[in-house]
């Protein structure tokens, strides 16, 4: 798949000139102040945002807000990967920003807060990619709820930018235990909406304990030299 002559035109012409996108805090996502018409917003990272055109939806554009890494990585990433029925493809390069085949499906994130059942073949299916990216020397780094899909009963993973980060992550295997442990035996079967508010609660209590044992981690370290 290519993309199309007139969406790379309507890149350069429209959407970069008058688009107005920050980012405030690297931990939360970027702020978009401003998309020309008829741009519409689909999500926001922590460090881009992503955006489709009306005339061309299936694909869309991840636009990195100024002063923030991991541009060039996230190129050489989606170089690795190929094609994957998991993951999106790369399909033009620009200066900050990638034109990406759109996947469409509702993140596990959302999926909690609207009370849509997430089977177990989501989970599978997000396993095997995630292996499928080691075998290509990859590193799967911050998989969360947010950032892995459903459609139609199958897994994606939409979000891939930290895959050269060598360091450990738990983040995925810490959602399955979740997963396993409290959404499939209470959550699922008592078809329960978890609030926004609470998931945003969870999701900032899990990155503090993450910084708390990882700050804890380092002083045992240093404390042994």
């Amino acid at each position: 798949m290519l993309p199309s002559v007139g969406l790379i035109e309507s890149v350069y012409q429209e959407l970069l000139p008058e688009l107005r996108l920050e980012s405030i805090d690297p931990h939360d996502p970027v702020e978009v102040h401003h998309i020309p018409h008829p741009w519409r917003l689909i999500g926001r990272g922590n460090y881009a945002a992503v955006v489709y055109h009306p005339d061309y939806p299936n694909q869309v554009v991840k636009i990195y807000a100024p002063g923030r890494p991991g541009f060039e990585e996230e190129v050489e990433v989606y170089h690795r990967l190929g094609s994957h029925p998991a993951f999106s493809e790369c399909l033009y390069v620009g200066e900050g920003f990638l034109i990406l085949k759109r996947l469409y499906g509702m993140t596990l994130y959302d999926c909690l807060s609207l009370g849509v059942r997430i089977p177990k073949q989501v989970i599978q299916d997000i396993d095997q990619a995630l292996e499928y990216a080691r075998g290509r020397g990859l590193y799967p780094h911050d998989v969360h709820g947010r950032n892995v899909m459903m459609q139609e009963g199958r897994g994606l993973v939409v979000d891939v930018s930290d895959f050269l980060h060598e360091e450990a992550c738990s983040k995925w295997n810490d959602l399955k235990r979740a997963y396993y442990w409290l959404y499939r035996p209470l959550i699922s079967p008592l078809r329960l909406r978890v609030p926004y508010f609470i998931l945003d609660i969870v999701r900032k209590s899990y990155r503090l304990i993450c910084c708390l044992a990882s700050r804890h981690l380092r002083v045992r370290r240093f404390r042994k030299k």
